[in-house]
């Protein structure tokens, strides 16, 4: 895991890049790769690349990037991992390759000269990464299927600059901060960030499964190479008996935890008390490792409930022999450190805070490696999102049809009851967002819906960055092609628009803060195709169930049967302190949760934007 960047002045009229900029961006990143750093130039100096890095596999120096091939010809470099590096070493060996370290960095050296720019569909991994050809005089960057790994791009019309963090191309001073509407609507939206937009206006995400060339003329649009819709299309088109279920997920689940297994170092895991850490940790056993670290918080306001994730993941370890490490959280340990939370945050989110203190005791158990259980839900339909979507588009999408009828309902209601403006604002947007996936998942989804925007915006931001965002339409696009079945469409929705716009963001960034990588096998697009045809068979409960057998030692059953509660912290209770101080009690509102993300969203971006200002 590491922290890349580069520049290149393409236009024959631009300046040559500043050696000055090019460090001061690389070393933005330190925490992301405390290691070692490393720089290359171009023979013209119109390119050069900058490299982190945090020593996962090969631990010697002759690993360090940027990496040059043997012929001179191209230059890496690369955040990430590819598991599936011992297979590609083996073909490339019998292809005529000769290899001088045992990383994974140099696999995509050799197979960029065998297979040019094809090369990723030969990728097992997250990976986020830029290859300068020296012959072709042109860059070329690719990003992960699912965006595991991130990747910013600045273009502004003679010179291009790319970084792992947004906020480290701004660090290099060239890049403009103007402000991008659409970064600060989509928050205010969901939450997060949608990519590719981000806070500002000159700075773009490459989107995740696309690949970038950029050369003379410039950069060209981003290609799409994987399609998660598409994926499950297919396997919809060739659906597999439901009996089948079980053994699919346990191969290919197995086999995804055994190649994310691939280090040089030790590799601990995140536990909770739920289904998806309790798998992992299992499949770990059974994929042949001996020692395992896992690490879980606890927090006295748990103690005694059934949030508290301590005593059923101490019975996991038991099960299976790992050794338990508790990590006890205060809620003065959450002020002390929400300023630090806040400085590395890269884009704005209202996630992240349980990440950032499981990650803080990992790296102080020594770990620079953790299995997370992300994704799990997005695969195999664990979210409440997998029954209600297709409930609600039942129930209220022939009403939502009728044109006018939602904006009229809501109209009526808002002026007969505005107490509902406060205690459930989304039930005002049902009959006006239900009509399609997209609006439905708006409405599950969304921390604001758009026509509340004006009163928490300014007007006139709202409206250019909902022209700029349009969140309907970009929320539809994920769903093409129609993956043809509802369990599969919430698959795509929850995975293409939440899972990689905040849970995996959030996971790299705080991650990152600890210098720790943070692997995550359910989420992987090798084990996507392999239950693909099962997906659309899955009924409520269905893949958590067979994800709780997938080790040939099955979870405790009071593991299955316990109530799902997620990998909290009291961020409810601590989040109110923090923003409320009292003022504007939440109480106990039916949509609670949802109101203090609210304002929690609001003290986000506020501490960011205090935060930058001091940088």
């Amino acid at each position: 895991m590491c922290g890349i960047n580069g520049i290149v002045a393409y236009h024959s009229s631009s300046s040559p890049p500043e050696e000055t900029e090019l460090l001061a961006t690389r070393d933005a990143m330190r925490a992301r790769g405390p290691d070692g750093s490393g720089a290359w130039w171009s023979m013209d100096r119109r390119c050069g690349l900058g490299h982190r890095r945090l020593s996962i596999i090969d631990l010697s120096d002759r690993a360090s990037q940027p990496m040059t091939s043997e012929d001179g010809r191209s230059v890496v470099v690369f955040n990430g991992e590819i598991y599936n590096y011992p297979e590609l070493r083996v073909e490339l060996e019998a292809d005529g390759s000769r290899f001088r370290t045992t990383s994974d960095t140099e696999a995509l050296l050799h197979l960029y000269a065998r297979h040019g720019t094809e090369m990723v569909h030969k990728l097992r991994g997250m990976f986020a990464f830029a290859i300068w050809d020296d012959a072709r005089r042109g860059l070329f960057l690719a990003r992960d299927p699912y965006g595991i790994k991130p990747l910013y791009t600045a273009n502004d019309g003679w010179t291009f600059r790319f970084a792992s963090q947004v906020k480290a191309l701004l660090a290099g001073g060239h890049v403009s901060r103007d402000p991008e509407p659409a970064g600060t609507v989509g928050f205010y939206l969901f939450g997060n960030v949608p990519e590719p937009f981000t806070l500002y206006r000159d700075v773009r995400a490459l989107p995740a499964g696309h690949t970038q060339w950029v050369d003379a003329a410039g950069p060209r649009e981003p290609k799409p190479f994987a399609n998660l819709a598409e994926v499950l299309a297919k396997g919809a088109a060739n659906p597999a008996p439901a009996a089948e279920i079980p053994e699919r997920v346990h191969a290919g689940v197995l086999d995804s935890v055994r190649a994310h297994l691939l280090a040089d170092v030790e590799v601990g895991i995140f536990l909770s008390a739920g289904v998806d850490s309790g798998a992992l940790l299992g499949c770990m056993r059974d994929a042949g490792q001996r020692e395992i670290r896992a690490i879980t918080l606890a927090f006295d306001e748990f103690r005694g409930t059934s949030e508290d994730e301590a005593p059923l993941a101490a019975r996991v370890c038991k099960h299976y022999g790992a050794r338990h490490i508790v990590r006890r959280l205060s809620k003065q340990e959450f002020f002390d450190d929400l300023p630090a939370i806040l400085e590395a945050m890269d884009q704005p989110s209202i996630d992240g805070v349980n990440t950032w203190f499981v990650s803080k005791a990992a790296k102080e158990a020594g770990l620079k490696v953790a299995i997370s259980g992300l994704g799990g839900d997005e695969l195999l339909g664990g979210y409440p999102s997998f029954v209600d979507l297709p409930r609600w588009r039942r129930w209220f999408g022939p009403l939502a049809a009728v044109p006018g009828l939602g904006l009229f309902a809501r109209t009526l209601i808002g002026g007969v009851a505005p107490g509902l403006l406060r205690t459930r604002p989304k039930a005002l947007g049902v009959l006006e967002h239900s009509g399609t996936w997209a609006g439905t998942y708006l409405l599950r989804r969304g921390l604001f819906l758009p026509h509340e925007l004006p009163e928490v915006m300014d007007a006139e931001i709202v409206r250019e960055g909902l022209r700029r965002l349009k969140p309907l339409r970009r929320l539809a696009a994920s769903l093409t092609p129609d993956p043809s079945s509802d369990v599969a469409r919430v698959c795509v929705l929850e995975s293409a628009n939440y899972l990689r716009n905040q849970l995996l963001r959030d996971a790299d960034w705080v991650g990152m803060a600890h210098s720790l990588e943070i692997r995550v096998p359910l989420v992987d697009f090798t084990l996507l195709r392999a239950l693909a045809h099962v997906i659309p068979t899955l009924t409520p409960g269905a893949g958590k169930a067979a994800l709780a057998k997938a080790s040939t030692t099955p979870l405790p059953d009071e593991i299955v049967t316990r109530a799902k509660t997620g990998f909290n912290v009291p961020t409810g209770e601590w989040m109110n302190a923090a923003v409320a101080r009292g003022s504007d009690p939440v109480g106990d509102a039916p949509e609670a949760k949802g109101l203090v993300s609210r304002r929690w969203s609001r003290a986000v971006l506020n501490g960011m934007v205090s935060a930058n200002a001091q940088r």
